[in-house]
């Protein structure tokens, strides 16, 4: 994971939803859905202030690929 953590730092542009999915998942957050009426999913983690929305398309915007990176940076059960 941190190969795939790393390739996607250096190139925040073209992520898929199933590939940021993956490190989320890995560096400790809990993801859920909304029950209906959105294609968004939201992860989550306790010490989180707020949870970080993800749309599921492919590509990602930049924007939720950054903001991804920072919620693992600063809330993530990573070693790096």
């Amino acid at each position: 994971m941190e190969k795939l953590l790393g390739k996607i730092r250096n190139n925040p542009k073209d992520v898929s939803y199933e590939d940021l999915d993956k490190l989320l998942r890995w560096a400790g957050f809990t993801r859920r859905t909304q029950r209906s009426g959105t294609s968004h999913f939201f992860y989550s983690k306790p010490g989180c202030p707020y949870p970080l929305t993800i749309p599921k398309k492919n590509p990602l915007k930049e924007v939720y690929v950054k903001q991804a990176i920072q919620f693992i940076d600063e809330y993530g059960d990573v070693e790096e």
